[in-house]
């Protein structure tokens, strides 16, 4: 078994593709980072899974400069080291199944990240300010934790496609939701009794096909989810819906937009002034019925038109870049601050 494992060290520490280093270390019962001759800075991809490793070095992290792909899945670490930010080339973070409670948050500086996995940890909270920075995240997966809510900062990771918050303790989504314009799938399954409400902004996700809130304490949804066109694969079983009951839920996506959007429209027609923002907000993106609107006595009323006027042609892909959040971000205004002083 020991010279299996050397073998396979062997080979993994000396496989070359395409000017590339590949180190795959994986399965070898490792408790610490091996010794070795290698220039780390040439490694592009590092496999430590399956191993019982419970600490990163911070010089062995500070070192990898080129790493693209870090997989130290399955250890019994408890922390990762601040020195993570140093990866500015790092594209993939698979952290998961270990014991980790926080995550650094000089992983924020790991601009070039666009997939995240730290399921199946003990984390009760993210980085606050991640989201601010890691604006080329396209996978997250944080499923299987004890985390109450999701950084405020989630909203500007405008370039989502996939979050996965299943198996939480989530109390809420993140307010400016309506910002993950190219999110296509959204997991936040089995909360149970924590999660009992989903904002009205879910209306304004175009893109998702995908959506999982089985397994929670939601009793009504929003009328806005009539909006979501491209929405192919729902599910919602094991809560107590009255709206839309749970009779029609198993009729499929096409019944439940069909009956929120009746009650869009009716809504529309009785509730006055209150709704008509985010009436406006759908209408600007796409999301409802313009002509509907129209048609219903002028009820949109010209404020309303006013303060969406700055996104009249604007491709839906760059509503983001123009949110509030994003302009006024903390981080903006330290960065400008920052310029001003130089």
């Amino acid at each position: 078994m020991k010279m299996e494992r050397r073998r396979k060290g062997r080979e993994g520490m000396e496989k070359m593709e395409k000017g590339e280093m590949k180190v795959d270390l994986s399965g070898m019962s490792l408790s610490s980072f091996p010794s070795t001759s290698l220039n780390l800075a040439s490694i592009t991809q590092l496999d430590l899974s399956n191993n019982n490793l419970q600490s990163i070095p911070e010089s062995l992290t500070a070192r990898l400069l080129n790493l693209i792909v870090l997989d130290v899945h399955s250890n019994q670490l408890n922390s990762i080291p601040n020195s993570i930010g140093c990866l500015s080339k790092l594209k993939s973070l698979d952290v998961s199944g270990n014991l980790l409670e926080s995550l650094p948050i000089t992983i924020e500086n790991c601009r070039a990240l666009e997939e995240l996995n730290v399921n199946f940890n003990k984390l009760t909270r993210l980085p606050d300010t991640m989201g601010f920075e890691l604006m080329n995240l396209k996978i997250l997966r944080v499923n299987s934790n004890k985390l109450a809510f999701l950084p405020f900062s989630a909203s500007h990771m405008t370039n989502l496609r996939i979050l996965d918050a299943h198996l939480n303790c989530l109390r809420s989504l993140p307010d400016g939701l309506e910002n993950l314009i190219n999110l296509e799938v959204l997991n936040i399954s089995q909360n149970f009794q924590f999660l009992q409400t989903i904002p009205y902004s879910i209306g304004l996700l175009m893109s998702l096909t995908e959506l999982d809130i089985s397994y929670n304490k939601i009793t009504v949804l929003p009328d806005s989810i009539s909006c979501l066109t491209k929405l192919k694969k729902f599910s919602a079983e094991g809560n107590q819906l009255v709206c839309p009951p749970m009779s029609v839920v198993a009729k499929g996506v096409e019944a439940v937009r069909d009956y929120m959007g009746a009650r869009m429209k009716k809504a529309f027609k009785s509730n006055g002034r209150a709704s008509k923002s985010w009436f406006g907000r759908l209408v600007k993106c796409g999301a409802f019925d313009g002509q509907m609107v129209q048609q219903n006595e002028g009820l949109l009323a010209p404020e309303y038109e006013r303060e969406y006027h700055s996104f009249d042609g604007t491709p839906s892909r760059l509503i983001g870049k123009f949110s509030p959040l994003r302009l006024f971000s903390p981080k903006r205004s330290k960065r400008k601050k920052e310029h001003l002083r130089r």
